[in-house]
């Protein structure tokens, strides 16, 4: 992965954009500190569906117990 700066990513973004097309990751740093990562449109992207699937596992595992979420909250209204 490379690094550019701030300057360096403002003067030259189309062909920064260029070589991340291509597949190309490139860190954009400001005072040498990593603040924007470029990247491909897919890259890293997970898959909405096992997203879903996980969301929905945890809320299985999980449990208000003999309370529900609409007593709570009137709980906090008194």
């Amino acid at each position: 992965m490379n690094a550019v700066g701030t300057f360096e990513a403002k003067t030259h973004l189309s062909a920064l954009l260029d070589r991340v097309e291509k597949g190309e990751e490139i860190t954009i740093t400001r005072h040498g500190k990593p603040v924007a990562r470029l990247c491909p449109p897919s890259a890293n992207r997970p898959d909405p569906d096992e997203l879903i699937a996980q969301m929905r596992e945890i809320r299985s595992r999980n449990s208000l117990g003999p309370y529900s979420w609409k007593e709570l909250r009137d709980e906090g209204r008194r």
